[in-house]
């Protein structure tokens, strides 16, 4: 197998990151990381996480001989999608797992999410000797065991003060023990936060990576303080979101698991970048335009927190497809509070496959002024960009999000994503 052969001959083995949200931006946050001590990542950059993904990042810096360049510095870094990650594991046999939540997403393809914390305990069965990086404050996650012979790893935010709002969509308020229902002492966003059971005792388990401040900055980013081997390490995080503060621990750790130090990791953070549609930012026809991308109700739900905590009316330009990379069941958009948009938003723009269902969705919340269906996506950026001054944000499900891209780098005049040079 193409993927197995490659990925053996990395010399520092690899690193798998996979989760429902987060992958990308934990994964090239990683990738910085190993950078920045000196390493060379083979990192599947475009965001292809299925098994044909990691066979053409690694066939892409394979010689004519097809084999991989010797070097005693490369190192798999790879995304990857939450039902592949048992077959990658089994071929890359990575040094550790990075898994970063589990939200309810693509029913249409993963089922519930039981289904998918089973599949990953089977995994983790085979795991023998690598280390696993749990996102503690997920109650499934929090749940899962250490390999055979290896070791798990623990982050998670211990700042009272960043608790959010609690009535936000949470899909696991169930102990993964006993099915009582969890009680929740913070919430820092959906069903992530601490938590315990009040029937057999389950609770969050110890932090080893722990955010214990945590100061918003808007959408530039956060200033966190995070805990680690009883000493404290700053870190000035841009990109913005609680959940990027998840996404930035996660890293870290992984990053400490591999032999990383932690200041230079920390270092890598700050320097940081944002991925590819996930709070981008492009300036178009003299706007400034952010693009956050959004798949299921606890994205979009952030991504609206996120905008709103930083403009009082934003305008947006909202992009919703059904196609199989987003999964046909677009029912989950009933489920995102667009309520919170109903006294404060500017004009917004909506398009993509779904855009009439979006619409209706938006009347029923309260939204109705001001919103403009335009399906073709051409046209729906140069309204979006005409009707409004100041930032334009952007939030469409994947595949919408590969053509918007494509629209605004070609009138922006930036490379598209897949042109990029990432580290």
């Amino acid at each position: 197998m193409v993927v197995a052969g490659l990925a053996g001959e990395l010399a520092c083995g690899s690193a798998l990151v996979t989760g429902t949200n987060g992958k990308t931006t934990t994964a090239r946050l990683l990738a910085r990381a190993l950078h920045a001590s000196g390493l060379t990542p083979v990192h599947n950059t475009a965001g292809s996480n299925l098994m044909r993904g990691l066979a053409a990042t690694l066939a892409s810096v394979a010689g004519p001989a097809g084999h991989l360049p010797a070097s005693r510095r490369t190192i798999g870094v790879f995304e990857v999608d939450e039902a592949v990650a048992p077959h990658a594991a089994r071929a890359v046999r990575p040094r550790i797992v990075v898994f970063t939540n589990l939200f309810r997403d693509q029913l249409d393809r993963y089922a519930e999410l039981d289904t998918v914390a089973a599949l990953w305990r089977g995994m983790i069965e085979e795991l023998h000797g690598a280390t696993i990086v749990l996102n503690a404050d997920d109650p499934l996650i929090g749940a899962l065991p250490a390999p055979p012979a290896g070791r798990r790893l623990l982050y998670g935010i211990a700042d009272p003060a960043a608790a959010g709002d609690p009535s936000g969509a949470a899909d696991s308020i169930w102990c993964p023990r006993c099915g009582n229902r969890l009680e929740f002492r913070a919430v820092w966003f959906a069903h992530l936060g601490d938590y315990g059971c009040p029937e057999c005792g389950y609770a969050r388990p110890p932090l080893d990576f722990a955010a214990v401040g945590v100061r918003p900055c808007g959408f530039e980013g956060s200033d966190l303080r995070v805990r680690l081997d009883e000493r404290e390490i700053a870190i000035r995080l841009p990109l913005p979101g609680i959940y990027n503060v998840s996404n930035a621990l996660a890293a870290l750790a992984g990053a400490v698991a591999l032999g990383v130090p932690s200041e230079v990791a920390a270092r890598a953070l700050t320097d940081a970048t944002a991925a590819f549609g996930r709070a981008e930012r492009l300036t178009v026809a003299g706007r400034e335009v952010a693009i956050l991308l959004v798949k299921n109700p606890t994205g979009a739900d952030q991504a609206l927190r996120t905008i709103l905590a930083e403009e009082a009316t934003p305008h947006l330009l909202l992009a919703l497809n059904d196609r199989i990379a987003d999964g046909r069941d677009v029912s989950w958009i009933w489920d995102v509070d667009f309520e919170r948009l109903a006294a404060r938003h500017g004009p917004i723009t909506v398009t993509g496959d779904r855009a009439d269902e979006l619409a209706l969705r938006l009347k029923y919340a309260g939204v109705a002024d001001g919103v403009e269906v335009q399906p073709d996506p051409e046209r729906a950026v140069r309204r979006a960009l005409a009707r409004g001054e100041g930032r334009l944000y952007i939030l469409p499900t994947y595949t919408a999000l590969l053509t918007l891209h494509d629209i605004l780098a070609r009138q922006a005049g930036t490379a598209r994503f897949w042109e990029r040079r990432e580290p």
